[in-house]
């Protein structure tokens, strides 16, 4: 199977087993020095035995270990349960970049047969140093491959300090030139406090899951799809809807300086409502155009792609490319799944990224399988599913929206799309 940049492959549609051979390949001019970072579930090596190289070329569980140069034999059953993901990489040793290799590639072999391959060269590099090659990691109680292919001007030492890591006998810094400082970005506890103190503590929760994702600093737009079919009433006249509002919206602030919510809901037909603020969000769901049950949306069977396009047509217009993250609220019925890949193929060129939640439904259809739908240009799509809403503590919450959203942003800044 051949592997693009930023395509995610769940290693159970490649291999039977949990034991195979990871080799990379690279045709440069330079001395290449290959490393695995084994890290835990923040993305930091929280134990040194797991960073496997040249001097280190095996870990403590002998489940990962590098045989000669780019090539790794791994046996992921024994790793243990504290490492989350291996992050290969490669660096240049002395002068020159990875805009110098030429054609290379990493592939995967079990029991001695190729089972997937992806190419590079250093037509897609600059001035970097180092590159994130590819990934193993777990999710959903599986281990799945990512074609990361991101680089670091700075080279192996900033790979290190990157995952945590600490590098010995590094030159002091230079002085740095004094500048003035930068005013204060606000908090996003502080926002929410000044205008809606009844949502501190779910700010203060979702600033814990932007900083272990290291978001802090990063600003987007922020999106909401609702599901307003049929079989979603119950979820709304209990008010499960309503606390997907409530827990997105000090994202929205975090985010966008406008702290605003852009809001959709769709039945047969879709319809945009009003941005949700830190003034409005309170009752939204009843309020906003007459309420729920008044929204204008034909018959109230499930037409996701109509949604779909409104929210591409809206972000296109507009020409901005700032990141935009949507989070799409489903309860199953999926049915138009041609129409979602061709949508989903088509925004891949867009500053859009799209989390599919799926809500005490079943039959979520081809959401499912975005994830690892090729012939896109980065992988733009993310998917999990929840029975309910009010059962998932909201740090879990925080932890699963924001899974995928900073890999996105990397892929789309190399790909030029943001």
């Amino acid at each position: 199977m051949q592997i693009t940049q930023g395509q995610r492959v769940p290693l159970s549609t490649l291999m039977s087993g949990q034991a195979l051979t990871l080799a990379i390949a690279i045709d440069a001019p330079h001395v290449i020095d290959y490393v695995c970072f084994g890290v835990d579930a923040n993305g930091k090596l929280s134990d040194d035995r797991y960073m496997i190289f040249f001097n280190q070329p095996s870990s403590p569980c002998n489940s990962l270990q590098q045989v000669q140069g780019g090539e790794f034999r791994i046996d992921l059953a024994g790793l243990p349960a504290s490492i989350d993901r291996l992050v290969f990489t490669a660096s240049i040793d002395g002068a020159g970049t990875m805009h110098d290799i030429r054609a290379s590639h990493f592939s995967l072999a079990e029991a001695g047969r190729e089972v997937a391959r992806g190419e590079f060269s250093g037509a897609s590099f600059a001035a970097e140093k180092a590159i994130m090659i590819i990934d193993l990691y777990r999710k959903s109680g599986e281990w799945r491959l990512a074609s990361n292919l991101q680089g670091y001007n700075a080279g192996l030492d900033a790979l290190v300090v990157h995952f945590g890591g600490e590098v010995a006998d590094a030159p002091a810094p230079a002085p740095a030139p004094v500048a003035e400082p930068a005013p204060p970005r606000i908090s996003l506890e502080k926002k929410v406090a000044a205008a809606a103190p009844q949502l501190v503590n779910l700010a203060k929760k979702a600033q814990i899951s932007l900083e272990k994702a290291n978001l802090s600093n990063t600003q987007a737009r922020v999106g909401l799809v609702l599901d307003a079919s049929g079989s979603m009433n119950n979820q709304y006249s209990q008010g499960h809807v309503q606390e997907v509002v409530n827990r997105l919206l000090p994202m929205a602030v975090h985010f966008d300086d406008d702290g605003a919510l852009d809001c959709w809901a769709f039945g047969s037909r879709s319809v945009q409502l009003s941005p949700v603020t830190l003034s409005n969000y309170r009752d939204y769901i009843t309020t906003d155009h007459g309420g729920w049950r008044d929204w204008d949306l034909g018959p109230r069977s499930n037409n996701e792609p109509h949604a779909m396009r409104q929210v591409i047509d809206y972000y296109k217009q507009s020409g901005d490319r700032t990141p935009v993250y949507i989070l799409f609220i489903s309860d199953g019925g999926v049915s138009l799944n041609n129409q979602i890949i061709k949508l989903m193929v088509e925004a891949a060129r867009l500053p859009i990224f799209w989390q599919f939640v799926g809500l005490g439904g079943r039959n979520y259809g081809i959401l499912e399988k975005l994830d690892d739908m090729e012939g896109r240009v980065v992988d733009n799509c993310n998917f999990f599913a929840l029975d309910r809403l009010n059962e998932v503590p909201e740090e879990k919450l925080y932890d699963l929206l924001m899974e995928e959203f900073p890999d996105w942003l990397k892929a789309a800044k190399v790909a030029g799309i943001i």
